[in-house]
């Protein structure tokens, strides 16, 4: 099977089965396009991990097909689908195992042949942009876990992907942190990348994705933005999902919401205009 359009990824009638009896997926179809930040949400057991696992090769499909950039994953290696979609897990300690900061940062591009001094510069460049070049030469045990997960996300932003997937990326970060990484989302969206990410955070759901896409029991419930899924109260009911306190504050007061973002400063700004 191969794409022929314009899509980065494309899922057909995806079936994952686990241990020969765990349905996780159930014939889900999927595409994704380039650009725009795309949140996954849904409560545990709905199979987000399971379906972004997919997307470089981490998992094979039972049934169905994936296809990245032409590449059906059932016959392409993981290390060649890792050139064009980075995974930062959700636990860092799962991808973390060198001796310092810059090291693991390095690893990546090592492994892809990358010319030590380009290597060099992309990973000074990753590290600053998640604010930990200082503590390159810091064993990655001595940093904390927030730090740890930027150090994650660090050694897959230097490999320079068309995709990037961040499964929980704002777990254990304080405020700053959490501005930090989605402002950093934000600046590769506009650059022309697809940002991919799997939140429980609603807040982060409307405040910076472009489309939301909510699964259930291994199903994809629906593909829709920010705006239409918080006026979708019989999905919200039916996953549990919680609305983020600014939409009930725009609620509360009765205004209506078009802008993309779903911030508080896009409501003082209506507010002021009214």
């Amino acid at each position: 099977m191969c794409t022929t359009n314009s899509f980065l990824i494309e899922v057909s009638d995806l079936t994952h089965i686990y241990d020969g009896e765990i349905a996780a997926l159930k014939r889900v179809n999927l595409q994704i396009g380039s650009g725009g930040i795309i949140a996954i949400v849904g409560a545990n057991g709905s199979g987000k991990t399971t379906l972004i696992k997919h997307f470089n090769g981490l998992l094979h499909p039972t049934e169905g097909n994936v296809v990245v950039k032409g590449m059906n994953t059932r016959n392409t290696k993981t290390s060649q689908l890792a050139k064009e979609v980075g995974y930062v897990f959700q636990n860092p300690d799962h991808q973390i195992f060198c001796s310092t900061v810059l090291e693991e940062t390095l690893f990546g591009l090592k492994q892809m042949k990358i010319p030590d001094t380009e290597a060099r510069s992309r990973a000074a460049r990753a590290l600053e942009a998640v604010n930990l070049y200082d503590m390159r030469d810091r064993h990655p045990r001595q940093l904390s876990h927030g730090q740890r997960q930027r150090l994650a996300t660090a050694s897959v932003l230097a490999l320079e992907t068309q995709v990037l997937v961040l499964d929980e990326p704002t777990t254990g970060q304080d405020f700053v942190a959490r501005r930090q990484i989605m402002s950093l989302a934000m600046s590769l969206e506009r650059q022309g990348r697809t940002i991919i990410l799997v939140t429980h955070d609603m807040s982060l759901v409307a405040e910076y994705a472009t489309r939301v896409i909510v699964m259930k029991d291994g199903q994809i419930l629906t593909n829709t933005t920010p705006i239409n899924l918080f006026s979708q109260d019989d999905i919200l009911a039916e996953t549990g999902l919680k609305l983020p306190p600014v939409i009930e504050i725009y609620r509360g007061l009765d205004i209506q919401q078009t802008t993309p973002s779903l911030t508080i400063e896009d409501m003082c700004d209506l507010i002021s205009a009214k």
